[in-house]
């Protein structure tokens, strides 16, 4: 659905994007991450063709978007970080009208306008004027307008900017949802979020792709070092100390809980030292009630990837 071959994007005295390759296959949820300022709402308004590209090649569905801007516009649902609403219209009005722009024959437009509001939450709001609309609703109507022509692939910026715990939870179950019949690509900085809803992660820094894979794969690949959580009923000093002397062990943290001790141990290898501390904890007679390995999350992945484009 997406090929993107050796993009890149140069404005005046910056290069936002540079030489990253990437496809997206039809039926796939993609998340595309970054830091702030590392080229994903370019690459996304690339893709969308609002801006062109300094060199390289993207397809759409197989159509150039250099070639055939237009023709790709119809195959895709975007929707930008903060969409752009016009505040005097109506809900309805505004949707029927965006509808007209994007093709909606005219004998399906009330059919199609009815079913995107009722997945986006907008079925009671067709007469609201947008100016009356929390930031949350406005949302809801950009991401309305992106539906509202059916596309096959379906980018979003930042989807869930501005919602409460409730709508984030609404907007995810719709991102599910579209997944049955759509292409989805989106920005987010909500990494959880991205865990959840999608098959594949792209993340990049300094407009450079820095890893491409499933979440589960990358975190199997950051397992360079080990950390594992304990619970144990020791003195604390006595334990401070026989970490210290532990080969293998980079560092810890300990919080008192009453007579119990919180322990996070981080090993230096991909060596598993469970073994060992149960055994030293048996050794001094201290009652351990929990002990296991703690994986690493996308957030870990994502930091250890960008923290050097950030420290710059």
């Amino acid at each position: 659905m997406i090929k993107v071959e050796n993009l890149t994007k140069k404005f005046t005295g910056t290069t936002a994007v540079e030489g990253i390759s990437f496809h997206v296959r039809p039926g796939e949820v993609v998340g595309f991450l970054g830091p702030n300022g590392a080229g994903k709402t370019t690459t996304m308004r690339v893709l969308c063709g609002y801006l062109p590209a300094t060199s390289g090649e993207v397809r759409i569905d197989g159509i150039s978007v250099a070639r055939d801007p237009l023709e790709v516009r119809r195959r895709i649902g975007y929707l930008p970080e903060n969409s752009p609403l016009y505040d005097d219209m109506r809900v309805d009005e505004y949707l029927r009208y965006r509808a007209a722009l994007k093709g909606v024959a005219r004998r399906n437009k009330r059919k199609r306008i009815a079913e995107v509001k009722e997945m986006c939450g907008l079925a009671d709001s067709g007469r609201r004027l947008i100016r009356q609309l929390s930031k949350g609703y406005r949302q809801r109507v950009g991401l309305a307008d992106a539906l509202v022509h059916d596309p096959k692939l379906i980018i979003l910026d930042e989807p869930t900017i501005g919602l409460d715990p409730n709508q984030i939870r609404q907007v995810r179950g719709l991102i599910k949802s579209l997944a049955a019949h759509h292409t989805l690509l989106i920005s987010t900085h909500i990494l959880s979020e991205a865990e959840m809803v999608c098959s594949r992660v792209l993340i990049i820094d300094n407009g450079r792709i820095v890893a491409q894979d499933t979440p589960d794969n990358l975190r199997r690949h950051m397992r360079s070092s080990i950390s594992f959580r304990a619970e144990l009923k020791c003195n604390r000093q006595e334990l401070e100390e026989s970490l210290g002397d532990m080969d293998g062990v980079e560092g810890f943290e300990l919080t008192t809980m009453g007579d119990w001790q919180a322990l996070r141990v981080d090993c230096s290898s991909e060596e598993d030292l469970r073994s060992e501390f149960a055994q030293l904890a048996a050794r001094r007679g201290w009652s351990l009630r929990e002990l296991h390995l703690e994986g690493k999350s996308l957030e870990d992945v994502f930091v250890s990837l960008t923290k050097r484009g950030a420290a710059q």
